[in-house]
């Protein structure tokens, strides 16, 4: 199979053959979520060479399982953290700008049913207008009842004292962090999924590269490097303690305190509009969000502590009652068990501090830690401020000398493949996927064999060859959870044309497609608890 698009990645047996050269790295990046493309795309731009390694699909934990929102962080405001909304509000804009037909401006309701909410929040929203300056998307306008129902007309009517509607904006997580990953390999930086970290690799006391494994043949790699950088979320504590027995630290503290947030997916018609809700404060103080996305309706979210790190994290019973609780308080027909297509939880890598045993006090701001032997850590942040991180990241990395004087960064104005030009039409994201999820590579989707096939609404056969071809896919999960989102929006769908996904695998890559594994997770996102 050939793939001559400009920027789509090698075949997986070129990919592995330029991980086994004897080369060195300028750097080498472990975790290939947002943060960890992010970084591989700034220092691509940058001209390093650059290796990223992956122990499972790319976006596979959190970063394809967020609220889907590209946001400032109004709740953050509430706390007082100005600095942090200003920030992230900025790279709200330049998000939005970089991959216009996969993330885009989304408005806001704040419904009101108490006397003070609509001059409160009004307030409030209107700062938030202040900090985003120039980078705004949308002026917070005060509405009455008739406006309100307009614009979310599946509001719960009863009480209702108007509203507050603001802008933010809304994103497809994992299709963007794929786009990320084929625009960094578009810059020369090799990426390889399905390849996990083994071993640090130590020189005289310092890291000089990483021993990893490709987990679909069992095949042990080598990677030198002159800087290696963990960035894998809530797991990297598991390399930071690999890190520590190496330099005999006696006392290892974990970094981070995992907090997962459940999100349950419902038809559109519970809220039937296209415009959002908000509700800053539910019963106990927790922000609660019904989003219209890719044709259905995403209630959440949780903000739970959670101990173990499963790749798999399921729902607590308490937070699915909180929800739909939550929920029917504020729709005008409230959603059950039974109403759920889909149910996902993402855990979140909140920065640990001394004594904090709420999650919702934990810091959202990111750190980066330099251990004695050179390993860096960076953790906590959120997708919106992925680009930021990442330079933060390399500026932390010259800092302590494992990198030479850097060029400049160039993330501010990059643009992921398939982006389209400013006069290109767009498709709002609340509307069900299809072609237009392609932007300017839908001709080339177009192109491939079984673009008249359609296996699920919004999913063709086309579409699956390109994601196999071109979008660094291996398995049916890769393909119906990440480069399609069917199993986040209909798991028993997803469920239902996963042999047919399998066949077509079979046919591109000559591989088994692993169509049993996918089921056992179609089953936990179809459990309701």
């Amino acid at each position: 199979m050939a793939n001559q698009h400009p920027a789509s990645p090698a075949p997986r047996a070129e990919i592995l053959a330029r991980l086994g050269e004897d080369a060195v790295y300028d750097v080498a990046v472990v975790g290939g979520g947002s943060t960890g493309l992010g970084i591989a795309l700034d220092a691509a731009l940058r001209g390093l060479k650059v290796v990223l390694i992956e122990s499972h699909d790319f976006a596979k934990g959190t970063s394809s399982r967020s609220t889907k929102l590209v946001h400032g962080g109004v709740r953050y405001l509430g706390q007082g953290n100005v600095s942090l909304v200003r920030e992230a509000l900025h790279e709200r804009r330049t998000l939005l700008q970089s991959a216009p037909h996969i993330a885009q401006p989304l408005d806001f309701v704040v419904p009101a049913y108490r006397w003070w909410e609509k001059p409160f929040y009004g307030v409030g929203l209107k700062l938030y207008d202040q900090l985003a300056g120039d980078a705004g998307l949308g002026k917070t306008e005060l509405l009455g009842n008739a406006a309100t129902l307009a614009l979310i007309p599946g509001a719960r009517t009863q009480g209702l004292r108007g509203g507050v509607r603001y802008w933010d904006g809304q994103f497809n997580d994992a299709r963007l962090a794929i786009a990320i990953a084929r625009t960094a390999a578009q810059h020369g930086a090799l990426l390889v999924n399905y390849c996990r970290a083994e071993a640090l690799l130590y020189e005289s006391g310092r890291i000089a590269g990483l021993h990893c494994t490709d987990t679909r043949s069992g095949t042990p790699y080598r990677i030198r490097s002159q800087c290696v950088i963990n960035a894998t979320g809530v797991w990297v504590d598991a390399l930071r303690e690999k890190d520590a027995q190496q330099e005999l630290a006696s006392a290892f503290k974990p970094l981070v305190a995992p907090s997962q947030g459940v999100h349950l997916v419902v038809d559109r018609s519970f809220l039937d509009g296209d415009t959002a809700l908000m509700v800053p404060k539910t019963s106990d103080g927790r922000v609660l969000f019904a989003v219209p996305w890719l044709g259905k309706v995403i209630l959440g979210t949780t903000d739970t502590p959670r101990q173990d790190l499963s790749r798999e994290p399921q729902a607590f019973k308490q937070e699915v009652d909180f929800i739909l609780g939550e929920a029917a308080n504020y729709l005008r027909r409230a959603p059950t068990r039974a109403d759920v297509r889909s149910i996902w939880v993402g855990l979140r890598p909140l920065v640990k501090h001394q004594d904090d045993q709420d999650t919702k006090t934990l810091s959202r701001e990111h750190t980066v830690a330099i251990s004695r032997s050179g390993l860096v850590t960076v953790t906590g942040g959120k997708w919106t401020t992925y680009r930021v991180m990442a330079e933060d990241v390399l500026a932390a990395c010259q800092e302590a000398r494992l990198l030479a004087t850097l060029p400049a960064c160039a993330t501010q104005q990059a643009r992921m493949v398939g982006a389209p030009p400013p006069q290109f039409p767009i498709t709002s994201l609340s509307l069900p996927p299809g072609l237009h999820s392609y932007g300017v590579e839908q001709s080339l989707v177009q192109s491939l064999p079984g673009a008249d096939h359609w296996i699920s609404p919004g999913l063709s056969e086309a579409m699956v060859r390109f994601a196999l071809r071109y979008e660094y896919a291996l398995t049916v999960e890769d393909v119906l959870a990440r480069r399609s989102r069917l199993l986040f929006l209909d798991a028993q769908q997803a469920a239902a044309v996963a042999s047919e996904v399998a066949a077509l695998i079979a046919e591109e890559l000559g591989q088994d497609g692993g169509e049993t594994d996918f089921l056992e997770i179609c089953a936990h996102f179809s459990l309701v608890p």
